[in-house]
């Protein structure tokens, strides 16, 4: 990837206005973050498993950290060095994982 195709950071004000539709995830530096309560250890793992392939498919990997039932997912655009479209996608994704009959 050469440094002009390098996705760019989304303004500040940008982050702000989209992170609307996304009320469970908020802003952290350069990041933006959600954390997940689930029934069980094994519940959690599965849906890291799924979130990973998912990451996989789109060449779009979070930083995910798993705490007994609790994950919590950081994503931020390296290579940009802050939050882009990607960033967002990526969490509408995991968003729409989350729902009730949605992607299995």
């Amino acid at each position: 990837m050469t440094a002009s195709s390098r996705p760019r950071p989304l303004p500040d004000k940008t982050v702000a206005e989209r992170l609307a539709a996304f009320p469970r995830w908020t802003r952290d530096g350069h990041s933006i973050v959600r954390t997940v309560s689930f029934a069980s250890f094994m519940d959690a793992i599965r849906f890291v498993n799924r979130v990973a392939e998912l990451a996989e498919q789109k060449d779009h990997h979070p930083d995910m950290t798993i705490s007994y039932k609790n994950v919590t997912f950081r994503l931020s655009s390296h290579d940009a060095g802050g939050i882009t479209e990607r960033d967002l996608r990526l969490a509408g994704r995991i968003d729409a994982l989350l729902e009730p009959g949605g992607p299995s």
